[in-house]
């Protein structure tokens, strides 16, 4: 019988981030797929064992959870360099979209796979049976409407297989997915759990234990705010907003298309243009060092005083809230027009976090905290029962 993997998935608008095992293992890739047809061409095909699978994940995808079963598909990089690609837009429910599933087998596929887990799942000929513990998450707005519960259940008591075909290393294998337990946690909570506990659960910042704090989770196509009274969400006021900054991607990936001529593959792309390091907010056109501030600053400064205006009205239903985290890929996209707005305007106590790795994986580190312990202790109770049922010796009458 195969063990049962820790798996913590994020699967952000943006991209999905995951953490495997005893976090032995992380994995992101851009949230796109596209489909494609089985022979997909290759030029130097001799050479696609050398390569990464990353580069080139190319599966067919077999689930009864699936709305499109047996379909074939590029995801992440490879998908970004497609003409049909497709990314999740504006409306739509994470919990509803074959998107969301693809890319979750997709990167359980992609570490049953590797040659590291060999010997932790039972493998016959290609065929790799994988069982996992699997934590999640949904957006706020999507628990409180009840989703959740259909997500999980689509999840487990059903086998997904997923082949990889033209995949650098794994051509050939099918990897057949089964989920021993699944646990779907809200966002917002899961931002609070990773404030504030350590990988054991135990409190490691006791200054917010106690505060009426809230979150404000900013991804590409919502935005959710927890409001955190006596370390647990108030689900009257928690609010999910469908807004998020990928329609501001998607306008400044079309603008710079338009005036510049410079085609970006993916919402991915342009994030990179706005957070790196050094030439932030410049392009190359023609060779040349182009600014694109102008396109940017217009875009952004639109988006980030819409969230601000979320923040206000639900600071001002919870006037004695002490802090606000902004926390989500989106807020590292928007962090300095939220700073600035704040200090032209209300001046409200708020943070962010300026690892800007700790904010991006700040959900997939609190599903592994999350899912890590409800393993540890449904293994003591399964001790405990196995335990309790040993034969007893029979009495001699």
């Amino acid at each position: 019988m195969s063990k049962s993997r820790i798996a913590a998935i994020d699967v952000g608008n943006d991209s999905i981030k995951g953490l495997f095992g005893k976090a032995d293992y992380e994995l992101t890739m851009p949230n796109v797929i596209a489909r494609d047809t089985e022979d997909r061409p290759v030029i130097g095909i001799e050479e696609l064992d050398d390569k990464n699978p990353l580069e080139g994940v190319h599966i067919r995808v077999h689930s009864p959870a699936l709305k499109e079963n047996n379909a074939i598909y590029r995801v992440g990089d490879l998908a970004t360099k497609s003409g049909n690609a497709t990314e999740l837009d504006m409306g739509s429910s994470k919990s509803e979209e074959d998107q969301t599933l693809v890319m979750l087998f997709a990167s359980l596929a992609l570490d049953a796979a590797r040659e590291e887990n060999a010997e932790l799942f039972n493998r016959k000929d290609n065929v790799i049976d994988a069982n996992y513990t699997l934590g999640t998450g949904l957006p706020l707005r999507e628990v409180k409407e009840g989703k959740d519960v259909g997500y999980r259940s689509s999840l487990l008591g059903s086998v997904h297989q997923v082949e990889f075909l033209v995949t650098p290393k794994y051509q050939g294998l099918k990897v057949n997915i089964k989920f021993d337990h699944v646990k779907v946690y809200p966002e917002g909570f899961a931002a609070y759990i990773n404030l504030v506990m350590d990988n054991d659960l135990n409190i490691t910042n006791r200054d917010l234990v106690d505060k009426r704090i809230l979150i404000q989770d900013i991804g590409g196509l919502t935005t959710d705010i927890a409001v955190i009274v006596n370390r647990k969400i108030d689900d009257d006021k928690a609010q999910g907003f469908n807004i998020g900054v990928s329609e501001s991607l998607e306008q400044i990936r079309e603008e710079i298309r338009s005036k510049h001529g410079v085609e970006l593959d993916s919402r991915r792309d342009v994030v990179d243009i706005i957070t790196k390091k050094n030439d932030r907010n410049h392009i190359m056109v023609k060779g040349s060092r182009t600014s694109v501030h102008d396109i940017t600053d217009r875009i952004l400064l639109d988006i980030a005083k819409k969230q601000y205006r979320h923040l206000r009205n639900v600071w001002q239903k919870n006037s004695q809230t002490e802090i606000c985290y902004f926390v989500g890929g989106g807020s590292m996209v928007l962090k300095e027009y939220l700073k600035t707005i704040n200090n032209n305007l209300d001046g409200y106590n708020i943070g962010f976090f300026e690892d800007e790795k700790e904010s991006i994986w700040m959900m997939a580190n609190a599903y592994y905290k999350l899912i890590s312990a409800f393993n540890r202790e449904n293994n003591k109770e399964q001790a405990k029962s196995d335990k309790g049922t040993e034969k007893q010796p029979v009495k001699n009458k």
